[in-house]
Formats: structure tokens, sequence, C-alpha cells
């Protein structure tokens, strides 16, 4: 497949900014307020740990009551100064109760990360209409309602930040991850174009797209199809140093990103190249996914019955299997993933981004 040249050149272009912009300076932010929805294990309890650790405030919020109390020994623990709020996000008016709270405690807003999401693994043949409305209810239409909760208040005291967790399965839409990508695109969407309209001061919107995290986040997904091939490809990519990004590393650099006022933070060069790539060039992409799925993917089956990770036995022999998510599971321990016990259904919040 051949670029034309305008698109060859606004990629080139696209990839030259990326690596010739300098870094902006970053401020403090000591003494700012920050709300961390989806903050009680994975990704957005380490979000919470780095914006602690930089002098922050803290409201988190999940749907757990327990898991939220243990993530919240944990920072305390560190030293950090945190609230919580019991919650499920895609409620009426819940957004609204944790503006409300974060002012109630501290008297201001400054920060909002929305990052709570549900991760379902499985062939579109295993999905219903169902699964999409879920996925899109709490990691596109939550993350809206919290920002425009927050907005009044932010433009009020002339000072914000509203950052938007998505994935780089908001930018390439990946088989076997529809329900997933489907709410992370609009995510962006909204991000994106809330950006636009609100430009660089005195509220400023951040997009984060990550790429997979070692987090633990396949122990809590949920495998649909050929449930033991689909947690074990998963579990490997979420696992393996080259594929998947050291979670704490990937948390400093949002932070980073979040103290810089940066519009977009794309967390590695590899998902810097295929965004743009994607881009530029959606045919030869699809095409290659495609290719991808029918070389490592499991074969397509209708079943739509899902299962946590944390139940299912991997496709390949367990010595194998585990040694080469060695990393994953460690990551696990770490970041609260292994708190419940087994055979309780997680709920959405507690679950971890890609």
């Amino acid at each position: 497949m051949k670029f034309s040249a305008a698109s060859t050149i606004s990629l080139a272009a696209a990839l030259g900014t990326t690596l010739v912009l300098r870094p902006r300076a970053e401020d403090d932010l000591r003494g700012e307020v920050a709300v961390v929805t989806g903050a009680s294990r994975g990704l957005g309890l380490l979000l919470a740990t780095e914006l602690a650790g930089r002098g922050c405030r803290l409201l988190i919020c999940a749907r757990d009551e327990a898991e939220l109390d243990e993530a919240a020994a944990r920072l305390r623990a560190t030293g950090a100064e945190v609230a919580t709020v019991t919650c499920d996000l895609t409620g009426a008016g819940a957004a609204e109760r944790l503006v409300e709270a974060a002012r109630e405690r501290y008297g201001r807003l400054d920060i909002v990360v929305a990052n709570a999401g549900i991760i379902r693994v499985g062939p579109v043949e295993s999905t219903t209409p169902a699964d999409y409305e879920t996925a899109v209810a709490l990691m596109a239409l939550a993350p809206v309602r919290l920002a425009l909760a927050a907005l009044p208040v932010m433009q009020a005291q002339g000072h914000g930040r509203i950052v938007t967790i998505t994935s780089i399965g908001g930018k390439l839409s990946v088989p076997h991850l529809l329900p997933y990508s489907t709410a992370k695109f609009a995510a962006v969407g909204f991000s994106e174009g809330l950006r636009a309209e609100l430009g660089r001061r005195p509220v400023t919107v951040t997009t984060v797209v990550p790429g997979l995290m070692r987090t633990g986040s396949h122990l809590n997904a949920e495998f649909a199809g050929r449930q033991d091939e689909e947690f074990t490809w998963f579990g490997l990519g979420a696992s393996l140093p080259v594929i998947s990004m050291d979670a704490e590393r990937a948390a400093r650099q949002i932070v980073a990103g979040v103290a810089q006022r940066r519009p977009e933070v794309l967390l590695t060069p590899a998902g810097q190249v295929v965004s743009r790539l994607a881009a530029v060039s959606p045919g030869l992409t699809a095409t290659v996914l495609h290719a991808v799925q029918n070389l490592a993917l499991p074969a397509p089956d209708a079943d739509g019955q899902a299962e946590p990770g944390r139940q299912l036995r991997p496709s390949l022999p367990e010595p194998v299997y585990g040694a080469l998510t060695t990393l994953g599971r460690a990551a696990a321990q770490r970041f609260n993933q292994l708190g419940r016990p087994a055979g309780r259904a997680q709920k959405p919040e507690e679950q971890a981004q890609v």
C-alpha cells in the first residue's frame, strides 16, 4: 500500500514534532486538591500515590468500600492527606457529589483524573450491545459528567486541570477489545474537543494515552469466547517487558504531563508512532491488525459468558506461562490487585486500565 506525498509529509512532521519538542516547565502541585477515580488499585492507585508525592491533597473513589479503605491506608502510610468517597460513577449525581465532597473537605478543587475503567477481552462474536453500553457508561460518559461538574468550580477559581485517562485503544481499535476501544475513542474525542474549546488557560485539559502497562490488570479483566486462550494472550501482553510498560514509570510520566499542562501524554515512542500511523493510513493499519489477529489471537467463538482472569487457567503450560508473566503477577501484588477473594465478582471501577 502506497502513502500519498501529503500523508508522508504529515506523518514525518508529526513524528518530528514529537521528537524535538522540549519539555514544558512543570508547575508546583503542592497544596492542589486532586480527585482520582478508580483509585482503589492499579493505575488509579499509582496516580494517587504520585500526586500525593508531589504534595497534592487527595479525594479518591471506587465502588468497593473495603478496597478503597485499603488503598487509602496505603496512601496515608506514605504521609498523604486522603479522603474517600464510595460511589458508582455511572449513577445519576455521582460526579456532582464527588466535586462537592472535595470542596467540603478541602475548600477547592484543582485536578480531576478520570481513570476508572473495565476491560472485557473476546471476539466480536462474543459481545452484545449491553457490553458496549456498560463500557461507554463508565469510560466515556462518566468522564464527561465529571468534567462538566468540575468545570464551573475550576473556572470560578481561575485554575484547574481536567485529566482523562484514555488508551492507545482510543487511537487504534484493537481486535478482541471492541467494547473497550469504543468507549476509549469516545473519551479521546471529548477530551480533545474540550481542550480545543477551553484553550491553554486557566482550565487546561490533558488526554492521557497509555498502552499496555504492568498493573496486574489481566487478573481482574473479564474474558469471553475461548476464555483460557484469551486470558493467555492478554496476560502475556500485560506482563512482558518489551510489550508492556512499568506502571510506576507510567504514573510518573502522566503526572509530569499534568504538571506541564500538556495537551496529550502518549507514554511510549511505539505508541506515538502507531497512533500517528493509524491516523495517516487506517487501511494499512486495519490490514496489519487483521493479520495479527489471524496469526496470534484465538479463533472466533460466540460464547458471551465472561469470567475474570483470576478464575481461568492459561492455555500454555503453567511453568512456561508463570515464568513469562512474572512481572505481571508481581505488579498485581504491589498494586492492590489481589485483595479480593477468588470467585467474588469484580465491580467496574475496581478493574485496572489497559
